[in-house]
Formats: structure tokens, C-alpha cells, sequence
């Protein structure tokens, strides 16, 4: 694993994202340089910023579409559908670099150069591919552990997806010096000794592991360093304290609500005809207003008025009771089916953002019934809330929709990894991510 702005990114994962925009950079600025694409050369400087937009945007293509996604990598039907979306958001991504570095041809129908660039990238990127396979299949890219007391979490997840090895696995005792000397654990190239209780290893132990280069970790970092969330059980009460939020600079405050505020106008924006049509195919489709306010719970739990386009018949809570949405919700209204698969139901939340009560990036905020009815019988499940709300967030990108106490549970986890690492690169990773999640409608209910 790879530590980037304080967020555990795959190792293997991280290298295919270099050589795959490395490939991408070389098969552009190839075509563009000696004037295969546009049939004649362009100059070099324009032609090397055009190869860096583009090598950076496919990565953004990739990671929007899921092919950086391990378990999507494994199946093929899913790869070829995701591998056809990712082809024509290149194509509006080369369009758009185009017309950023001013190409001749740029500003018409140049589907030609376009097409040439395109099918390059794609060259590049399937070699990439082949060389991240057969990396793969020899074993190049996993990590080796040695485990102490116990699988440090290993069985959580299928072999063929994990990237370690555990290449030996001991029960502790007085015999850890002789098997954990710094000489043996690089002979054996091991990444990192994952143990039940790192105060049981003696510090010269822990000295020597150093030396070797080898990170010395508990099962519970393992895990948050391996999947990608905490265990909230485990967190000790002033958790908080070390996390990233509690270490925010003022300056850093601003520069996010600026980044929340640019981000909420340029996507209002951006889809201003959808939001039109969608409130004129809602008052048609069933009496009711258009738009509709619920009561959530906010950052620092303070409540706060939520606007959704109305996807349900007006007396969906009859009761007055807060109700989990189902699959196959009876309540929800023709119309509040799409719009809901397909989170155009959420637009409307973007003018929280500007009023301050949410953020573009955040735990998804909760209505104070639920919310009470969770902190009660969830462990710090109250601590989600010391950061604002948003729209998407890291548990949104990585589990499917909650409509139960233990998916809550899990939720938090992620939620709560978020807030220990919390980052504007985290933030992009998880707008990246929400792309995927709407075009392949995850979770949607």
C-alpha cells in the first residue's frame, strides 16, 4: 500500500495509474508530434501539453468508469461494458483537450484526429494492460507479510483480489528474534509483520524491523491500511484527536468551502436543463410539489432542512415515523423511480452546499430519528458528525445503499475513515468515484 496525502492507495493499483498515463503520453504526443492525427505537426510544446492533459484524463476516465476497480478487473462481461463507457468519455475528453490547447481543428467536426488519438490512448493502455497482467500473474506486484498471532483480517477478502502474501505465519513467543532478523525478512522481501499486540514485540524486535525497511503493524491498522476503513469497536474514545479534522488550519477550511462552492455552481450550472425537465416531468407525473424538505442531522448533529426533487407520493410517511427506503419502494412515484436510480433526485442538495449546511464531500447526513436510534447501539457513531454532510462520500463509493442497523455499521467505517484522513485528494477520488456509481446505479434504491 501507498500512503498519498495520508489515503492508502494499492501499490499495484498505483503503478498501473503511472503506466497506463505514461503509455498514454507517448502514443499522444507521438501522433500528435510527427502529425500522424491531424496530418500535420504541431508544434512540440502544444503537442506535449495536449499528451499530459490527456494522460491525466484517462486515468480520470478509468477511475470513473471503475477499471481501477479490482473486483470489476476480474470479470469480463462487466470489463467490456465499463471498458465501453470509459471510450466515450475519452472521446469527450480529447475533444475538450483539444480546444484547451488551442488545436487547429479542434473547434469542428475533427473526428478524425480525435478518432487517431483515441485509438492510440487505447494502444497504449492495452499494452499497459498486458504488462500489468503478466506482472500479476508471475506475482511482481503483491505484497509478503508475516503474520503474529493470528490472519490480521486476511480471510476478509478473496485471495485472487488481496495484493499479499502471507509468506510466513507465526504464534509468538520467544523464538520472534531468530525468525524476524533483518537479514531474513529482506532476503524475503517482506513488506510489513502484522501482529495481535504490537506491545507483546520486544523494541529491539521492532528496532530491527525498522532497519530492514519493514513496517511493524497491528491487525486493526492492517485492515484500515488494507480495506480501507476502521474498526469502530476498537477506536479508542479520543480517536478524534489525532484525526486529520482536528489538525485543520484555517486556511485550509477556506480553501475547502471555496473548493465546495465552485464545485456546487459549476454542477448547478452544468445541469440546470436536467433539473428543469425533471421538475416539469414531476408535476406531471403526480400531484405534489416539486421539491422536498426533510429534517437532517448536520455536522455537530445540528439539524438542517434538506432539499430533494419529491421521488415519492405526498403521504409516504403518513405515520409521521421515519420509514428505510426498500427495493421496489411502492411509495416511490414513476418518475421518483429514474430519478432516484439514477441520483437526480440529489441535485437540489447542491443548494445546501451553498448555504453552508453540506459539503460537496461528506457523510451522507441522516435524519435525528435515525440518528439517535443508530449512536445508541453503534460505537462512536456519533463522531460521522464532526464534519459536515455531502452529497457523496467515501461510504457512498464503497457500499451499497444502508437500509439496516449492520449496514450502517459498516458504513461508519468507511465514514469514519474518511474523517481520520480527510483530504481534498480524497475528495477528488471520491468525485471520480461517484461517476461510476451513478452511470453503473449502485446502491440505488
Amino acid at each position: 500500500m501507498k500512503s498519498i496525502f495520508g489515503h492508502n492507495v494499492r501499490t499495484d493499483i498505483f503503478i498501473l495509474y503511472l503506466t497506463e498515463a505514461a503509455a498514454v503520453f507517448l502514443a499522444v504526443y507521438g501522433l500528435l508530434a510527427w502529425g500522424i492525427a491531424q496530418g500535420v505537426p504541431m508544434e512540440q510544446g502544444r503537442a506535449a501539453l495536449a499528451a499530459c492533459l490527456l494522460a491525466l484524463a484517462s486515468g480520470v476516465v478509468a477511475g470513473a468508469s471503475g477499471l481501477y476497480q479490482p473486483a470489476l478487473l476480474a470479470r469480463g462481461k462487466l470489463l467490456l461494458g465499463t471498458a465501453i463507457t470509459a471510450a466515450i468519455l475519452f472521446l469527450l475528453a480529447a475533444w475538450l483537450c483539444l480546444m484547451l490547447v488551442g488545436a487547429s481543428q479542434a473547434g469542428t467536426a475533427s473526428l478524425a484526429t480525435i478518432g487517431s488519438l483515441m485509438m492510440g490512448a487505447v494502444a497504449g493502455v492495452a499494452l499497459a494492460r498486458a504488462a500489468y497482467a503478466i506482472a500479476a500473474r508471475r506475482g511482481l506486484l503483491r505484497r509478503r507479510l508475516v503474520i503474529i498471532g493470528g490472519d490480521g483480517g486476511m480471510a476478509r477478502e478473496p485471495a485472487r483480489r488481496s495484493p499479499f502474501d502471507v509468506v510466513l505465519a507465526l504464534p509468538g513467543g520467544p523464538n520472534l528474534a531468530h525468525a524476524l532478523r533483518p537479514d531474513r525478512l529482506r532476503a524475503g522481501q517482506v513488506w510489513a509483520i502484522v501482529t495481535a499486540d504490537l506491545q507483546s514485540l520486544d523494541p529491539r524486535l521492532r528496532s530491527h524491523c525498522r532497519e530492514a525497511g519493514v513496517r511493524v503493524l497491528t491487525h486493526d491498522e492492517f485492515n484500515e491500511c488494507h480495506l480501507q476503513r476502521v474498526e469502530c469497536e476498537s477506536l479508542p474514545q479520543d480517536w478524534l484527536a489525532t484525526a486529520r479534522i482536528s489538525q485543520q488550519s484555517r486556511a485550509e477550511a477556506l480553501l475547502r468551502r471555496g473548493f465546495d462552492v465552485v464545485v456546487a455552481v459549476a454542477l448547478l450550472a452544468f445541469t440546470l436543463p436536467v433539473m428543469l425537465i425533471t421538475a416539469i416531468a414531476i408535476k406531471c407525473d403526480s400531484p405534489g410539489p416539486v421539491f422536498y424538505r426533510q429534517l437532517r442531522a448536520g455536522q455537530h448533529r445540528r439539524p438542517f432542512s434538506l432539499y430533494k426533487f419529491r421521488s415519492m407520493v405526498v403521504d409516504a410517511e403518513a405515520g409521521g415515523t421515519p420509514r428505510w427506503a426498500t427495493p421496489g419502494d411502492k411509495r416511490a412515484t414513476n418518475v421518483g423511480r429514474f430519478i432516484r436510480l439514477t441520483r437526480i433526485d440529489e441535485l437540489p442538495q447542491l443548494l445546501n452546499v451553498l448555504r453552508g449546511d453540506m459539503s460537496i464531500v461528506g457523510p451522507r447526513p441522516e435524519r435525528p430519528g435515525f440518528v439517535e436510534q443508530l449512536g445508541a447501539v453503534i460505537p462512536h457513531y456519533h463522531d460521522r458528525a464532526s464534519v459536515k454532510p455531502g452529497i457523496t462520500g467515501w461510504a457512498q463509493v464503497n457500499y451499497p445503499y444502508g437500509a439496516s442497523v449492520e449496514d450502517a455499521r459498516m458504513k461508519l467505517a468507511y465514514d469514519l475513515y474518511y474523517v481520520r484522513r480527510r483530504s481534498l485528494f480524497l475528495d477528488l477520488l471520491i468525485l471520480v468515484a461517484t461517476v461510476r456509481v451513478v452511470l453503473f446505479q449502485e446502491g440505488a434504491r
